[in-house]
């Protein structure tokens, strides 16, 4: 493990969210009354991110922020790429997590303040973190939050690996109400238990989404010089595009349930407060993600090369097809001139055998008797 050395990016490090444009909440419950429902992923589930149509109705995926999101067969995955200023591409799930594990595969993207990320985060403003800066070809960044409090000032901490913008990893998260376990490529790197996050002040515990995005930390236009340092330096957006490429997402939610209601919250930000509806019923997410609706959808979630496919094999059957009618039809046709052939022949076997009997009967071959006989 390496620490920030320097005081005043271990400080930034700490204080900032390290996923600043990843970060948000559209209700916090902790001061808001009446934030919705969460709908509950209350299963497992994989997603394969070379489908070109995986974010077609928002149904499951949104995206978020300026910014293109697309989908690249080398890559052989989703693309999030920066091109200009306040570019800052995201997506994030519908369904949420009540302890669970999060597993992705993906590359970083290169680039001078450019920041890759993927993290949990629940609209209590709870989080836990993958960040990775794109001249940091060593090392891997790993935090968390709880409540969005940054008075503990220990939060991030690095680990050394092979260059992330380099090649795909499988950067997973597993999150119980007991610990927070860090694992890279099948080997846990860091474990948080709540007594060492504030004695659980600061333990993530509530319903948490996954949010997926690439950000430029170091564009001046938008961000604070601080900010900027911590990225590791002004983004020089002519040395673009940044891309980070996400080829597989899997999640696992560990409660069962429909939805989760801040009903019962109060500002202890709880799990415990966290009512879980229908605990026994499937929740409407995951029954669309098992069972898309609609071959319209269907067809959309399709890469272009299964699309491509598909299309191919339609057509070498109706070719195959055709070839069996044609087929057909010439034997049919020669049967056809075979059976016309014996028939015309027949005729006319049958027309000389009645010439050959006229001139018998003419030549009275066959009279009954002669003169002589007759009594």
């Amino acid at each position: 493990m390496k620490s920030f050395t320097l005081p005043m990016v271990a400080l930034l490090a700490s204080v900032l969210p390290t996923s600043w444009a990843q970060t948000h909440t559209a209700c916090n419950p902790l001061n808001t009354t009446g934030c919705p429902n969460m709908e509950a992923l209350g299963g497992n589930a994989t997603f394969y991110w070379n489908k070109t149509g995986i974010l077609t109705g928002g149904k499951i995926w949104e995206k978020q922020n300026q910014g293109t999101i697309d989908w690249s067969e080398d890559a052989k995955g989703a693309t999030f790429t920066i091109e200009r200023s306040g570019d800052s591409p995201m997506v994030q799930s519908k369904f949420y997590m009540l302890f669970g594990r999060f597993e992705v595969i993906m590359k970083a993207a290169k680039g001078k303040g450019i920041v890759s990320s993927a993290i949990l985060q629940s609209e209590a403003l709870d989080e836990v973190d993958w960040e990775f800066l794109g001249t940091n070809t060593t090392h891997v960044l790993t935090n968390y939050f709880g409540k969005g409090n940054t008075t503990s000032f220990d939060r991030g901490k690095e680990y050394g690996m092979a260059p992330p913008q380099d090649e795909f990893h499988n950067y997973t998260i597993d999150w119980t109400k007991d610990r927070i376990q860090w694992w890279l490529d099948g080997k846990m790197l860091r474990e948080l238990v709540p007594a060492d996050a504030l004695n659980g002040k600061n333990y993530p515990q509530t319903p948490m989404n996954i949010r997926m995005g690439v950000w430029a930390g170091g564009d001046v236009a938008n961000n604070d010089p601080g900010v900027v340092e911590w990225a590791g330096g002004e983004t020089d957006f002519k040395e673009g595009p940044f891309t980070m490429a996400v080829q597989t997402i899997y999640a696992k939610d560990y409660t069962q349930g429909a939805e989760y209601s801040w009903e019962d919250m109060d500002s202890s930000g709880s799990w415990e407060k966290v009512k879980v509806i229908n605990p026994t019923s499937k929740s409407e997410i995951l029954k669309e993600i098992q069972d898309p609706s609609g071959i319209r959808n269907n067809w959309k979630a399709l890469s272009a090369g299964a699309k491509s496919g598909i299309i191919i094999g339609a057509l070498a059957v109706l070719g195959i097809l055709v070839c069996l009618l044609i087929f057909c039809c010439i034997k049919q046709r020669r049967a056809g001139k075979r059976e016309h052939a014996a028939l015309l022949a027949g005729e006319q076997k049958e027309a000389a055998e009645l010439q050959e009997y006229k001139k018998q009967m003419q030549g009275g071959k066959f009279g009954f008797g002669s003169h002589t006989n007759r009594v």
